[in-house]
């Protein structure tokens, strides 16, 4: 695809939209789906240049040539892509999937839904040959570590994606996802640095487990050096109060990573990340960035290194034009309903209730907005 032909698509339609550049930076560093709309005209080298720095993978296993077929094809709806978020590791220690999301795109593609799968969830996971792993019952965080390895020590977050994917997909009933990405907190960290913070409203007071007050990270206890501890960390706590601020990046990071103390544990800090993932959208299509070339250009280098990315064989411009009709406004941030697993005493663990079956099969059958209408009770009325 030539850049003229990016240029001619967007100016045939004569609407006034956003730009695509900070299309791009929405769609990929706020997690795939943000914004819409774009105006290329003279920035088509930061397109192209966003577009190169983004890291592909085969996350999906696909089988080789697969990937062209489908280039041939327009991407249309219904849609679901998978989002995973892990904490930065190096390829000999297991990586685990510390964030789910799932973006339900309906076929009119003016709508996104995302709903998160708790990290604790209680699943069936599926064999996986590349490893050996002959399948098993645990959380569903660690389907990637299990389909990781590559031997001699050494693991690939790719793989790992790959099985998790399955895992996901069972659960779900989606039988094939669209587009999938796995982003790194600290690249998640360095796009909201690079805009200047991130304006967004806490919900609930939260403590954090982490870090202290400055920003630094909390002394650990020395008998607790192996992780063997639940609760590692003591002295002063960085604390996020109720109501609207503008949060540095580190801030903002530690808000959505804290779960310890809170009333509903995994299911509230769930609901923060996907505050957090609209908050960034808004923040990435403000006047600030959008009309600022020097801080465009940054939060564009910054969204490159946070992801990898597999399109079903559509290149980054080509999702960031099918996604042209969907804004901020637009986002529906769905709870999935569960409750804890005790066992004489002791957490298993996480598990859905019931109804999330059938939210799963409208998800399978485009008729999401049919079901929030008759269960209310699963948007996250606290959406930020």
């Amino acid at each position: 695809m030539e850049r003229r032909d990016l240029g001619e698509r967007v100016a045939k339609s004569g609407k006034r939209r956003t730009p695509l550049w900070a299309r791009l930076s929405a769609i990929f560093g706020c997690v795939l789906m943000v914004l819409s709309g774009g105006a290329l005209v003279a920035q088509q080298v930061l397109v192209s240049r966003y577009a190169g720095a983004v890291e592909t993978g085969n996350l999906f296993g696909a089988p080789a040539g697969a990937a062209a077929k489908e280039e041939k094809s327009d991407i249309k709806g219904p849609l679901n892509i998978l989002l995973v978020g892990i904490d930065p590791r190096t390829d000999e220690q297991t990586p685990l999937s510390d964030s789910i999301i799932v973006a339900h795109i309906p076929a009119d593609m003016r709508q996104a839904y995302l709903f998160s799968i708790p990290r604790d969830l209680v699943v069936d996971i599926p064999p996986f040959e590349k490893t050996g792993f002959k399948g098993g019952r645990s959380k569903i965080n660690a389907a990637m570590g299990y389909g990781s390895s590559v031997g001699n020590g050494k693991h690939d977050v790719v793989q790992g994606f790959d099985l998790l994917a399955k895992t996901v997909g069972q659960l779900t009933g989606i039988q094939e996802f669209d587009a999938g990405a796995i982003i790194n907190f600290n690249g998640f960290k360095a796009i909201v640095e690079a805009m200047g913070g991130v304006t967004m409203t806490i919900d609930q007071n939260v403590k954090s487990e982490h870090l202290q007050p400055n920003g630094k990270p909390r002394p650990r206890l020395a008998r607790c050096a192996d992780n063997s501890c639940a609760h590692p960390y003591y002295g002063p706590q960085a604390e996020y109060k109720v109501g609207t601020y503008h949060l540095q990046a580190w801030q903002a990071l530690d808000y959505v990573r804290q779960r310890y103390g809170l009333p509903r544990s995994d299911y509230d800090r769930q609901r923060h990340q996907q505050q957090f993932i609209k908050a960034m959208a808004k923040q990435a299509l403000g006047k600030d960035v959008v009309t600022n070339p020097a801080k465009l250009d940054k939060v564009l280098k910054a969204a490159g290194k946070a992801l990898i990315f597999d399109g079903g064989g559509h290149s980054v411009v080509d999702w960031a034009f099918s996604m042209k009709n969907i804004r901020s406004d637009d986002m529906t941030l769905v709870k999935l309903p569960g409750n804890s697993i005790i066992n004489n005493g002791d957490y298993r663990g996480e598990e859905l209730e019931p109804s999330a079956k059938e939210f799963f099969s409208a998800v399978r059958q485009d008729r999401v907005q049919d079901f929030i209408f008759r269960h209310p009770e699963y948007i996250n009325n606290n959406a930020g």
